[in-house]
């Protein structure tokens, strides 16, 4: 699988789209789209979907993403839980209750699609994921994860998140464990779908041209601003970018999902590969 999805030119980074699958009522319908213009385009991707998702929804995301090895599923937690305190999103859980938010989320996963769940994004994500927080990896690792996807965002919890590489949890304790950071703006404050503060811009910004100076208008201009991260992480030789989206954000702004046809398009063009997020952490290990 991985040399069919994945650049065979290693000066080129890959790209690894991924979706943040969390309500009813509007991620579904959302998915159907998001789906069809993967398959149309032959392009792989990662669900992270919300455990409580699957216990209403799961017969529907099955029927959706468990038969073709285009789509890796992962796990988005069992109800979304803070597994930290975050500036902008609220006060996070303590050990035991994300000890659950981690094991029936993973559960879920696998019950619903009979295949083992290897990944996990949190909730909200946080700026350095879960670097100094060995209570949290601890948990990770003890649920045979083998990977997090969970610094999502820029210093000072702002946006855009920086084009940051994969690691390890090693000084945590858990050197199996990797991080696979996502990257520039998350979609859905692009669009002001979330109610949020101003203090999300940092000043100086972190990149001068992605600054924004109000919400996306348009499908084409969504396009535009995803389109700089992928330029930057071809000329700063990134091994990855992958950027923040949610299907039911995505669907509300853009039901016929122009901006993946545009996105996916482009990235082609430039000669870049696509791969799931377990198809890096497999080329790491290998």
């Amino acid at each position: 699988m991985e040399q069919d999805l994945m650049s065979e030119r290693s000066e080129l980074p890959v790209f690894v789209p991924a979706y943040d699958t969390e309500h009813t009522g509007g991620c579904l319908e959302a998915c159907r789209e998001i789906v069809r213009v993967h398959r149309e385009h032959n392009v792989p991707a990662t669900f992270f979907i919300v455990g409580r998702l699957l216990e209403e929804e799961g017969r529907e995301y099955r029927e959706l993403l468990g038969d073709s090895g285009l789509f890796e599923v992962a796990s988005h937690t069992y109800s979304h839980r803070l597994f930290l305190d975050h500036p902008v999103c609220g006060k996070g859980a303590d050990l035991e209750q994300i000890h659950t938010e981690i094991v029936e989320g993973k559960r879920l996963v696998e019950d619903v699609f009979e295949r083992p769940c290897v990944g996990l994004r949190p909730g909200c994500g946080f700026e350095t994921g879960f670097r100094g927080a060995s209570g949290v990896v601890a948990e990770l690792a003890a649920a045979g994860l083998r990977y997090v996807s969970s610094q999502l965002w820029g210093p000072h919890s702002t946006v855009p998140a920086p084009l940051e590489q994969a690691y390890t949890y090693a000084d945590e304790g858990a050197p199996g464990l990797w991080e696979f950071p996502g990257h520039g703006w998350h979609e859905n404050v692009l669009k002001g779908h979330n109610a949020t503060p101003g203090r999300l811009l940092l000043w100086p910004p972190f990149y001068p041209d992605a600054l924004m100076t109000g919400y996306v208008k348009t499908p084409r201009e969504e396009f535009e601003v995803h389109r700089f991260f992928v330029d930057r992480a071809i000329r700063d030789r990134r091994e990855y970018v992958s950027l923040v989206w949610h299907p039911w954000s995505l669907g509300k702004f853009d039901p016929d999902m122009a901006m993946l046809e545009q996105l996916f398009g482009y990235v082609a063009e430039q000669g870049m590969g696509f791969a799931r997020f377990c198809d890096l952490r497999e080329r790491r290990c290998s």
